[in-house]
């Protein structure tokens, strides 16, 4: 049975209310600040019958209801209202990307590092798997007598600069054709065909064997580490939250930051939808934490790059998060390729 209307504006009020004061909600609250055309013996059947249905919880018996995890969920999805940026976050995002970011990991941080401060809560961000990505070119530039740079760009941006050893004294020209002869070989694969693919191998002549097995095995690396690789940017913000003022409740959320895998379960989705919101994602978990994460696609000039989003207590103020990502997901994928990103118009 669907809820009535009247019921589901109990629910927004309940949640907004709990929101702003992480105080648990009173009949007489709703009716005063939110809902005045009732009264509050009508609220409070009302209240009684969301309690019963699971919407609401009530932590002592004269306190006021506090929303549980349902509540939330329904109000994520059908009654928190729109909000748009302000100037003031557009100013913050700007700030962090009004420069030239072209590797990945630069840009998973500067992201994090950005939401965080503008939501207060915890910034995370990771990569998808990079095994797919599209190798476009490998630009090889020598450094000293005996050791090179390799920087290698894929269709989603640098994936990291490697340093290479070479025999010594060798001319410049000897760079230029060994970046020439070796994007020409990885050009148009994929990082995983590349590892993979024993006729890449058959290409490779001998003057250039020592720079095409470092590469490699620079990518082999980079694939094994991005499969656990996230980025936490505030992970201190989460002790001004009230729900964590408990030493018990701060040491289980601590606890999932700092497991890589475990967070990554509870971050990861199964499909490409551009916002996702995950509600208690660890509940059924022994000693895990009650939290929320919101994540959103990290997509730079149409691939997609990874997710990110934040991590928090249950009760945040996801109409503001979601406005936040929403924005900043746009701002990234629009941000011009190897251009600086103040000429964007």
């Amino acid at each position: 049975m669907g809820l009535s209307e009247r019921k589901e504006k109990i629910i927004k009020a309940v949640v907004d209310s709990y929101i702003d004061t992480c105080q648990p909600v009173s009949s007489a609250d709703i009716q005063s600040n939110h809902l005045p055309s009732l009264s509050t013996a009508t609220i409070r059947n009302e209240l009684a019958s969301l309690e019963e249905m699971g919407y609401l919880d009530q932590p002592h018996t004269s306190a006021g209801r506090v929303p549980t995890a349902d509540a939330y969920r329904l109000y994520v999805e059908k009654l928190m209202p729109a909000r748009k940026v302000t100037p003031t976050d557009v100013a913050i995002v700007r700030k962090y990307f009004d420069h030239k970011i072209t590797e990945i990991g630069d840009m998973l941080r500067s992201t994090a590092k950005v939401i965080s401060e503008i939501t207060n809560l915890t910034g995370i961000a990771y990569v998808s798997d990079i095994s797919d990505a599209i190798v476009d070119n490998v630009k090889i530039v020598k450094l000293t007598s005996g050791s090179a740079l390799a920087v290698i760009v894929t269709d989603r941006g640098v994936l990291k600069d490697a340093m290479l050893s070479t025999a010594d004294d060798l001319p410049e020209e000897y760079y230029r054709a060994a970046s020439d002869f070796i994007s020409g070989a990885f050009s148009g694969h994929s990082i995983d065909e590349i590892c993979r693919d024993d006729a890449l191998v058959d290409k490779i002549t001998d003057e250039y064997r020592r720079i095409f097995d470092t590469i490699v095995e620079v990518l082999k690396a980079y694939m094994s580490e991005d499969r656990r690789s996230v980025v936490l940017e505030g992970s201190s913000k989460l002790l001004e939250q009230p729900e964590y003022s408990d030493v018990g409740k701060a040491k289980e959320m601590f606890a999932l930051l700092e497991s890589k895998e475990k967070l990554l379960g509870a971050a990861r989705t199964d499909n490409d939808i551009g916002l996702s919101v995950n509600i208690a994602p660890c509940k059924d978990g022994e000693g895990s934490p009650e939290c929320a994460i919101v994540t959103a696609n990290l997509t730079k000039n149409g691939v997609n790059i990874g997710k990110a989003g934040v991590i928090g207590p249950i009760r945040m103020d996801y109409s503001r998060v979601v406005s936040v990502l929403e924005y900043i997901e746009k701002t990234v994928d629009g941000l011009p390729e190897g251009k600086n990103a103040r000429r964007k118009k």
